[in-house]
C-alpha cells in the first residue's frame, strides 16, 4: 500500500538469498562439500577423478529433480550409488560430520559491513534460501548469523523459489508486509518473482552482468549500494 502522499512506503527489512549474495565456497563448488571425495576414498580408494566427476553430476541431477531441498543423506545415496559404494550409516554420518564453515565457505567482502550499517540504521534482516537445515549454523560460523532474525529454507519448508511461501515465511515471521521487505537474490528470475508478489527487489551482479538484467529487475553490483535505499 502506498503512503498517504502516494510514494511506496519505506523500507524497513531485506531478505537476502544466503549462496552468491553472502557467502560462496571456496574452491567454487557448493555441493558435494569440498571433501567429499577425501571421505569416500577412504572407503573405495580405487575410485577415478572421472568416476566422481559423472557421480557429481547424477548427484546434480537429482537436486535438480527434487521439488524441495532433499536431505543431506538422500543426496550423497544418489551419488555414491553411481559410483558403486554402499552408503552405510557410517559413511553418510562422515559426509556431514561437523566441519567448521570457515573450511569451507566465505562471505563475500562487502557482506559484513552492509549487515553492520543496516542493522545500525534499524533495518530488519532475514535469509531466503534453497538451502538444508544447518544454514544458520554455517552463518553463525562465519560470523554473521546474529544479524538475521529469521530463515526461510527450502529443505524445512518442504518447497524452493519461487514458490510464494519461502518470501512470505520470512516477511510473515518479521511481522511486515511485503511492500516494506526488500529481496535480494543473484537469481534475477527469482527476485521478479517477489516482486510480483509485492516485495521490493535487487538483483545482485557482482560479475559486472547487471546491465544484462536492467531490462527485467532492478540490480545491483554490490550489497553496499543497498544502503543508499535504506
Amino acid at each position: 500500500m502506498a503512503s498517504p502522499s502516494g510514494s511506496p512506503p519505506a523500507l524497513r527489512a531485506v531478505l537476502f538469498d544466503s549462496g552468491g549474495v553472502l557467502m560462496r565456497p571456496i574452491g567454487g563448488r557448493w555441493n558435494p562439500r569440498a571433501d567429499f571425495e577425501q571421505t569416500v576414498l577412504a572407503r573405495a580408494p580405487s575410485l577415478t577423478e572421472q568416476q566422481f566427476a559423472a557421480a557429481i553430476a547424477a548427484g546434480d541431477r537429482f537436486l535438480a529433480a527434487s521439488s524441495s531441498t532433499p536431505g543431506p543423506d538422500d543426496y550423497h545415496r544418489a551419488m555414491l550409488r553411481h559410483l558403486g559404494v554402499d552408503p552405510t550409516a557410517q559413511l553418510l554420518a562422515d559426509l556431514r560430520r561437523d566441519v567448521h564453515p570457515s573450511a569451507f565457505l566465505e562471505t563475500y567482502p562487502d557482506v559484513e559491513g552492509t549487515l553492520v550499517e543496516l542493522s545500525r540504521r534499524g533495518v530488519r534482516m532475514a535469509v531466503v534460501s534453497d538451502a538444508w537445515p544447518n544454514l544458520p549454523e554455517l552463518h553463525a560460523g562465519l560470523g554473521i548469523g546474529r544479524f538475521f532474525e529469521a530463515y526461510a529454507i527450502s529443505a524445512v519448508l518442504g518447497c524452493n523459489k519461487p514458490d510464494p511461501h519461502m518470501y512470505r515465511h520470512a516477511s510473515t515471521a518479521l511481522g511486515l508486509p511485503p511492500g516494506v521487505c526488500l529481496f535480494v537474490d543473484d537469481d534475477p528470475e527469482l527476485v521478479a518473482a517477489a516482486i510480483r508478489l509485492g516485495y521490493a527487489g535487487r538483483a545482485l551482479c557482482r560479475d559486472g552482468t547487471a546491465s544484462a538484467v536492467l531490462s527485467v529487475v532492478p540490480s545491483a553490483g554490490s550489497l553496499t549500494q543497498l544502503l543508499d535505499l535504506f
